[in-house]
């Protein structure tokens, strides 16, 4: 089904490279990251209420967990940090912190209560395949799932918790996987689309109850919205050069959200970095939290 977007500009900040929006229906508040300064920001869905904090050790993606506080990302580690008190609350796992040239970079929590992170390849002149994708478990355990990885990126889940979503950023190819919820094992890789400069390379995703990936092209300014059997159902235009990715917001699920970087070379009236919202037709999948008891 096709449908057309109109997007508005919800925050225009001008961040770096905003990344990583999840929506906590707990407090009807929108969280993302600026990977550039390192900070968590957190709005209401009208713009308002905005508020950030930042921290030494980056700040690269996030995810709800059970108690209300967030999972965080940062370079080398995966911390829960409390939206309420600014603190960070415990450490979960180390990630590849012997190694200066990969940090982590997009993770989600999946079906089966765990956090999926990816590592990249973080020598921007010569990026290489020798990155991850890891799953934290809820007592802190790290397993390698998959490598070969230049950027990992654009993880997401269909409804019932089944397929898992991946992608390389720099591959730059979108995987889908079959997951079984109850353990997080996968199996049965199959390549869904391989991307390139003019058609959008992959970067962050989300998935919708109709089954469909939106993936944001970060090349190309466009959100592509692809079937589970990797059809391109149709390709967004979005009102900035670079998305970097979507998530659907709201008490509905039907205010799609989505972050963006900001190109060296943006003119002075670009909102290009800014936050942007629209009003979707579908509803997107419901995000799941970090089982953080034993935290």
């Amino acid at each position: 089904m096709s449908f057309d977007l109109t997007f508005e500009c919800l925050l225009d900040l001008r961040c770096s490279v905003a990344e990583s929006p999840v929506y906590d229906e707990r407090r009807n508040c929108l969280f993302f990251v600026d990977l550039g300064r390192g900070a968590i920001h957190r709005t209401d869905l009208s713009g308002a209420g905005h508020v950030e904090g930042t921290f030494d050790h980056g700040a690269y993606s996030i995810g709800l967990a059970r108690s209300g506080r967030l999972v965080l990302a940062q370079r080398d580690r995966v911390v829960l940090f409390d939206p309420d008190s600014g603190a960070i609350a415990a450490e979960i796992a180390s990630i590849e912190a012997d190694r200066r040239d990969t940090r982590l970079n997009d993770g989600k929590v999946g079906p089966d209560g765990a956090f999926w992170v990816g590592t990249m390849h973080d020598v921007a002149a010569d990026r290489r395949p020798i990155a991850s994708l890891y799953r934290v478990s809820p007592a802190g355990d790290v397993e390698r799932k998959l490598g070969g990885i230049v950027c990992s990126n654009g993880l997401a889940w269909n409804g019932d918790g089944t397929l898992l979503f991946h992608s390389d950023s720099r591959g730059p190819w979108i995987d889908r996987w079959q997951f079984d919820p109850s353990t997080g094992e996968i199996a049965g890789r199959r390549r869904l689309a391989v991307l390139d400069e003019a058609g959008g390379r992959p970067d962050g995703a989300a998935t919708d109850i109709e089954g469909n990936y939106w993936s944001a092209g970060v090349s190309a300014g466009v959100l592509n919205r692809f079937s589970a059997d990797g059809r391109l159902v149709q390709a967004h235009r979005f009102p900035v050069p670079s998305p970097t990715m979507p998530c659907f917001a709201g008490p509905d699920r039907k205010t799609l959200v989505v972050t963006s970087l900001r190109p060296a070379d943006a003119g002075a009236e670009s909102r290009a970095g800014g936050i942007f919202m629209a009003s979707s037709s579908v509803a997107g999948v419901a995000v799941h939290r970090f089982d953080d008891r034993r935290f």
